[in-house]
């Protein structure tokens, strides 16, 4: 092992891309445990998106058109896999270049690795963090998929310590994992021994998760894993919150606390539950849903993804995966993911660090029919700690009530957010007493909404009004 960390380390060093962090501020903990901050303390809102074959299928024109689109939509994290999902290790990237020689961890190929710099370094431009995966789970689990497995915990280590010298001072998140269960001790193994070898390339200065498999969590199996930042979720391709996307919640009520958010919710125009013969492709609706429900009850951050963006699917080059609607060129402006941006300005244009969920905000009515709660029609809110504000998502247009008290001033101010727009209406200012029904601006079963509640003494602005930090790049 001496010899093989010897190689990749001299290796690393005559080879380093990233001279200066300049592009990207460095991203921590915050101290309340909760959420993701610049080292300043300001709040670092993770709008992901899931390119997982980045890397391995696009060539440089196609990635900076991709990144500048992301950029354009307010992301601020681009999710990609280095050593690819779809056969990454036998099928070349998008200049005929595999990752390693021979299938070898400890054999990178630097022509590979040359494109995956420049295509980090371009994100980093645009203020874009990358969520790299050092690996797909198939090459240390071959649960399914093409594999091969290459990895024990020696060589894990190794690759891991040499990835974390090459990109120490680019603007990284790592992310380990790749959608495979850790189903013994080796395997687990693996994982930590990755991580380790990460935290001795880069010195720690990168944050670090786990992409668990859908409907799982990286709390399962590493939540007291001190190498573990914040938990990441794979509430997985369903439309429903119930046994999905209320699983967020749970990983936010354990201890210690950690971070918490959603990695891969249901995919814009993904065969809802796989099953595209029965419950047909989702909807933007069906990804506005779990962004709001994630934030309301506890996550510190969204990912979003689109079917055919996460293959980089184009149908002249690749084979599709589980039908896809279009080729990821005309998938970029789907409505979903202009859409992400909105739930980000509302979240930065209130008191970010002191937000928290609160299910007893929305009054359960008389009649049975007229708060839905479970399935799509789940009602979630949260509110600041301070009591100077409170949000609840309807995700149907539909009147319900909620409590006055949860604010403490003597008047509430009450705004409609619109999430399809991202515009907000004043509703009015209200006495500050009792339970208050409201009344959505428009109903209808896919017109979602945000009621947003000030103190109306603290003259907050409309929700989502205020500029975003690096916006307009």
């Amino acid at each position: 092992m001496k010899g093989i960390l010897t190689v990749l380390s001299a290796l690393a060093i005559a080879l380093l891309p990233f001279p200066a962090r300049a592009a990207t501020e460095r991203i921590k903990v915050s101290d309340n445990g909760r959420y993701l901050v610049y080292e300043n303390g300001s709040p670092f809102f993770y709008l992901g998106d899931t390119a997982w074959e980045l890397f391995h299928r696009l060539n440089r024109e196609e990635a900076v058109r991709y990144l500048e689109d992301r950029a354009r939509k307010q992301f601020t994290v681009i999710q990609a896999v280095v050593l690819g999902e779809l056969d990454g290790l036998n099928v070349g990237n998008a200049y005929g270049e595999k990752p390693l020689l021979e299938h070898d961890p400890s054999r990178p190929n630097e022509e590979y690795f040359k494109h995956v710099d420049y295509i980090v370094k371009e994100a980093n431009r645009r203020h874009l963090m990358i969520g790299m995966l050092p690996t797909w789970g198939d090459k240390w689990n071959l649960k399914w998929g093409k594999g091969p497995v290459i990895f024990d915990q020696r060589n894990a280590e190794a690759y891991g310590e040499w990835l974390g010298r090459r990109y120490k001072d680019a603007g990284i998140i790592w992310i380990l994992g790749g959608d495979r269960p850790v189903e013994n001790e080796e395997q687990k193994g693996i994982v930590r021994a990755m991580a380790r070898g990460l935290e001795k390339g880069d010195s720690g200065v990168h944050l670090k998760t786990f992409h668990p498999t859908g409907g799982s969590g990286s709390s399962r199996d590493f939540h007291d894993d001190p190498w573990l930042d914040f938990n990441m979720r794979q509430n997985g391709h369903g439309a429903e919150f119930t046994g999905g996307y209320d699983q967020t919640f749970s990983d936010y009520r354990r201890t210690p606390v950690k971070p918490v958010l959603d990695g891969e919710p249901i995919y814009e125009d993904h065969p809802v539950s796989f099953q595209a013969d029965k419950q047909g492709h989702s909807i933007a609706a069906d990804v506005r849903r779990p962004l709001y429900w994630d934030l309301f009850t506890g996550a510190c951050g969204h990912t979003y993804g689109h079917h055919s963006v996460w293959q980089m699917f184009d149908p002249a080059k690749t084979a599709p995966v589980n039908a896809p609607l279009m080729p990821w060129t005309e998938a970029l402006d789907q409505p979903g993911a202009g859409q992400m941006q909105y739930g980000r300005r509302l979240m930065e244009s209130r008191p970010y660090l002191s937000r928290v969920p609160d299910a007893s905000i929305v009054v359960a009515d008389p009649v049975p029919t007229a708060m839905p709660g479970a399935g799509t029609r789940k009602f979630v809110a949260t509110r600041d700690s301070d009591g100077t504000y409170a949000m609840v998502y309807a995700p149907v247009g539909r009147p319900f009530t909620v409590r006055m008290d949860v604010i403490r001033g003597r008047k509430v101010k009450a705004w409609w957010f619109n999430p399809r727009d991202g515009k907000a209406t004043l509703a009015g200012v209200l006495p500050n007493k009792g339970g208050h029904r409201f009344h959505p601006p428009a109903a209808g079963e896919f017109l979602d909404w945000v009621l947003v509640l000030d103190d109306a003494s603290l003259k907050y602005p409309p929700p989502g009004s205020v500029p975003l930090k690096h916006a307009g790049r």
